[in-house]
């Protein structure tokens, strides 16, 4: 079980990682560059990141003592495998349909500072240690947790922690797209 922690944890490294080696050299004006109108920056996709998985770390911190006790919905919800495995899929970077995000998860509307690169490494080291933090005796494809966007949405611990993985991906190619963009401002 240790094996897909360390798994989980080295690929929100190399996001991390290549996170600082592809946007590290940006300016404030590149890394609040958009598109278009409705579109968001480079910086708003990393703020969405942070706003976003700082909502899982309490339930990620829940588990460090063993499973906490479900609720009477994440015991018996009958939709847990089939919402797990749909958001992996929606939410992973293959899926090329836009989506919308959950209000509580929005990036800042104004401008982001140029240290949105190194507050965006500080939360990930801060995730990882959390979710390093997860005892092996957890069974986390039976343990059942609850969204903390939606609370009628349950899924297994495994498909959370793969889920934030995936997002996370799928947000930093948002990201790249951006910089290839042939409007995508050259540094002054």
């Amino acid at each position: 079980m240790g094996d897909r922690i360390d798994e989980l944890a080295t690929e929100l490294e190399e996001v991390t990682q290549r996170t600082r080696a592809t946007f590290g050299a940006l300016t404030r004006d590149q890394l609040n560059w958009r598109p278009t109108a409705d579109a968001w920056s480079i910086a708003q996709c990393l703020d969405h990141l942070i706003t976003i998985n700082s909502l899982y770390l309490a339930l990620i911190a829940s588990f460090r003592t063993g499973p906490p006790k479900q609720t009477l919905w994440e015991r018996y919800s009958p939709f847990s495998r089939l919402l797990g495995n749909l958001l992996i899929k929606t939410l992973g970077p293959e899926y090329a349909k836009k989506m919308k995000t959950n209000r509580k998860a929005e990036p800042s509307s104004s401008e982001i500072d140029d240290g949105i690169i190194l507050r965006f490494a500080q939360h990930q080291t801060e995730l990882i240690e959390h979710i390093r933090m997860i005892p092996h005796s957890v069974d986390r494809s039976r343990a059942i947790v609850t969204s903390p966007l939606l609370p009628w949405v349950t899924y297994s611990l495994d498909d959370c922690l793969t889920i934030l993985v995936v997002h996370e991906k799928r947000h930093f190619q948002q990201a790249v797209r951006i910089v290839e963009a042939d409007a995508f401002p050259s540094a002054a």
